[in-house]
């Protein structure tokens, strides 16, 4: 689709390919719904999506957050999205998403999801940061949550919230 943001996906942890039937497939459908349900418009945004390992995000998080280990999910933002220009013939660089897998798939066992269900919610949650969406206040993460659970209603994926608040 002509309004559809061009998603990069990089693969640099194959064991995503063998956990997930088609997990760039996967991610990008995720992101593209993301999109579909913020108020930024798609048309000539760019992102990128990374499939990492927990040693590479463990090292991001600690660069960049001062926490020296993994995490489920990394977001690096264009600092406001609303400014990023559009220049002719020239994406608009919203910033990239950079998920672990380790983490991941021990947070889908653990709370009794599918690793694809799970990973789709790591991807819309990431996608949303990159948009501008937060949870650092209550009110935020409420707003948040909400416009989470509704993107992947969409996606055939239950609510993550509602067994785990």
């Amino acid at each position: 689709m002509a309004n559809d943001p061009d998603i990069v996906i990089t693969i640099d942890c194959e064991d995503w390919n063998d956990a997930l039937a088609d997990a760039e497939g996967l991610a990008r459908a995720a992101a593209k719904a993301a999109f579909q349900t913020s108020a930024t418009d798609p048309s000539g945004a760019e992102i990128g999506i990374m499939l990492s390992d927990d040693q590479r995000v463990r090292t991001l998080n600690h660069d960049y957050r001062g926490l020296d280990k993994p995490t489920n999910v990394l977001s690096f933002a264009s600092d406001d999205v609303a400014a990023v220009p559009a220049i002719d013939g020239a994406p608009r660089l919203l910033g990239d998403v950079i998920v672990a897998y380790g983490v991941a798939i021990t947070e889908a066992k653990d709370e009794d999801k599918t690793l694809a269900d799970h990973f789709s919610h790591l991807i819309v949650h990431g996608v949303l940061h990159l948009l501008g969406y937060d949870h650092i206040d209550n009110a935020d993460a409420k707003q948040m949550e909400a416009l989470e659970v509704s993107i992947l209603a969409g996606l055939g994926v239950d609510d993550p919230y509602g067994a785990h608040p």
